[in-house]
């Protein structure tokens, strides 16, 4: 009987455990959401451009362009500027260059994020390489247009944006022959 209690016990602090674990997996979504807001990481665009298309001449924003691959990416992968100086309002595109430098056809997304977080709704994309999977052959080298247009409604102390791409290889779940190329 004495060997009892110290099993209830065990139990009782394994029961208490499980069930930390599954409130911390639950609360994993907006711990997510939150650290992302607090760090301007995976910051969303504004949509689709709502506007009258009118450029603001008396204000410019610097806009930086940062591209990575993921770890297990091999292309090479960057803007052909590291940064623009933009009016809001205007329509601006960078082009961003992928070569695939492999024996075997890839494809490719990229995931886009904009910072800092809170002037994310301003930044609009209205053409992106993003929106769609991008297939390269051996040896191919593309030119890829993103087309933004910074909000003139953007609060005057944000002077400066990144929008940084993340190149993830994604062949084995989307074989180049099942992906839409170029965009």
């Amino acid at each position: 009987m004495a060997d009892s209690v110290p099993i209830k016990r065990l139990v009782t602090r394994l029961l208490i455990l499980v069930l930390a674990m599954f409130a911390f997996g639950f609360a994993l979504v907006p711990i997510y959401d939150v650290m992302c807001k607090a760090f301007g990481i995976n910051g969303k665009t504004g949509g689709q451009y709502e506007g009258e298309q009118v450029v603001d001449p008396s204000r410019q924003v610097r806009v930086q362009f940062l591209s990575t691959n993921a770890i297990d990416m091999v292309w090479d992968f960057h803007a052909k500027a590291d940064e623009v100086m933009v009016n809001p309002g205007a329509v601006t595109e960078m082009l961003f260059v992928a070569y695939n430098p492999t024996d075997k056809p890839m494809t490719a997304q990229a995931v886009p994020s904009i910072s800092p977080a809170e002037a994310a709704m301003y930044f609009h994309k209205t053409e992106c390489f993003c929106f769609t999977q991008q297939v390269l052959q051996p040896g191919e080298r593309i030119e890829m247009p993103v087309r933004f247009i910074v909000d003139r409604a953007m609060p005057r102390d944000v002077k400066h944006l990144t929008l940084a791409y993340t190149l993830f290889d994604i062949t084995a779940r989307q074989p180049p022959g099942a992906a839409r190329s170029g965009g």
